[in-house]
């Protein structure tokens, strides 16, 4: 099968392992960059446009598509999936169609149908001025959250618990969205819709990612993680373990919540990332974004429910239905957690044998380098890898988790200012 992965801008090396992943899954897969660097893939599979504009990246996937006929179209970016949708429309390859993009791309949009479609999420406003944005925090009461309609990765979520917090963390986030790398990385020339802020009501329960799969008329939810961090005024999505700790009414409530909100942002097919969030007993809808979720959430899914993501984005790429079922966990314990230093530019970062080498590890990924600027709230909210570690029981996988984080050693040679 061939594939064709995109980026209107590269993200770094980021999606590097996850390409050589579908080449280990048997995929051959070609890359198209708008603009990015001369090394990331192989020559004779890799080409850049030059330009991130959708005209030219269309142009240049329709001649490619001429000499090589493609199978499917994917992105593992939060930044590409609209991008890709007007691609394989353009192709006549498998897609979501650039509408329910939009809608899954955009908060703001995504709330909006979640709220005609009757799927349960928290009460929303979008904010054009400080004085809207106080007003929707009255209005729904402190604390609420305020977050970007094209944002990612947690850049510029905020809990706001009062008035002055909000005079402070709207500034910073109205000042920041403009300049945040997931808003840049876009394709130029496509509707996004409203790119600004949202306030939304405060869910206060426990949080859970789930990827799941849409097919024709139903949604499979293959792995459900529990998202285990200390919470505070950011949300660095640090911390995870499986299997989940929700009983199987809970699972059967998430995915009635799931389904619904599949089908109200126009999604008949698709590999999914979900976040749901309980509200006084109950869930509550925070995002489906149309692609895998990120860091090791892949490997978490192979390891406690059986069920693979990357394999389910290369099916669906391609009009195949995936291998997948309904929620069914091995009972292998796993936990992950973002690996965080303090901001600033990177000197360098050593990871010691007695961690490459650890049997608990599954999983550990460096996605910065020597040179690499790290932001940290309330400037951004960059990670410089993550990590993955197993366990006879969730305390043990948390244990040995913290424990190989810790013994890696990051130097920095200017911080954060």
């Amino acid at each position: 099968m061939k594939l064709l992965a995109l980026e209107a801008s590269q993200n770094s090396y980021y999606y590097l392992p996850r390409y050589q992943q579908i080449e280990d899954f048997g995929g051959v897969l070609y890359v198209l960059n708008g603009i990015g660097t001369e090394d990331l893939w192989p020559s004779e599979r890799y080409r850049i446009a030059g330009s991130n504009h959708i005209d030219d990246l269309i142009r240049h996937a329709k001649a490619w598509h001429a000499e090589e006929s493609f199978d499917g179209v994917l992105t593992f970016s939060e930044s590409g999936v609209v991008l890709v949708a007007a691609v394989a429309e353009a192709l006549g390859l498998p897609g979501i169609g650039v509408d329910a993009a939009r809608t899954s791309r955009n908060k703001l949009i995504m709330r909006q149908a979640h709220e005609k479609g009757g799927a349960a999420h928290p009460d929303y406003r979008f904010v054009e001025d400080l004085d809207s944005a106080l007003q929707a925090a009255e209005d729904f009461g402190y604390p609420v959250i305020l977050k970007p309609t094209l944002g990612a990765a947690s850049n510029f979520v905020f809990r706001v618990d009062d008035e002055e917090k909000m005079r402070e963390r709207y500034a910073q986030a109205r000042e920041g969205i403009d300049g945040m790398s997931w808003y840049n990385m876009e394709a130029e020339g496509l509707d996004l819709g409203p790119h600004g802020l949202l306030v939304e009501s405060f869910l206060d329960g426990h949080e859970h990612l789930i990827e799941a799969v849409a097919w024709d008329d139903e949604v499979y939810l293959g792995s459900i993680v529990d998202r285990v961090t200390s919470e505070g005024e950011t949300f660095d999505d640090d911390v995870h373990h499986a299997p989940t700790s929700l009983t199987a009414e809970q699972v059967t409530e998430v995915h009635a919540v799931v389904a619904a909100g599949v089908r109200a942002q126009g999604l008949t097919r698709g590999a999914l990332h979900a976040e749901v969030r309980f509200h006084q007993g109950k869930p509550f809808l925070l995002e489906i974004a149309v692609r895998p979720g990120g860091g090791g959430l892949d490997h978490m899914a192979r390891l406690s429910a059986g069920y693979d993501p990357i394999k389910g984005l290369m099916d669906v790429s391609r009009g195949v239905r995936p291998d997948v079922h309904h929620f069914s966990p091995t009972g292998l314990h796993t936990a992950a957690m973002c690996l965080i230093c303090p901001g600033g530019v990177i000197a360098s970062i050593d990871v010691p044998p007695a961690v490459n080498e650890s049997d608990s590890l599954y999983y550990l990924k460096i996605f910065a380098k020597p040179g690499d600027l790290i932001k940290r709230p309330p400037l951004g909210n960059n990670i410089f890898g993550g990590i993955g570690a197993l366990g006879a029981s969730f305390d043990e996988a948390m244990r040995n988790a913290n424990d190989l984080a810790g013994k890696i050693e990051v130097k920095l040679s200017e911080t954060q200012k």
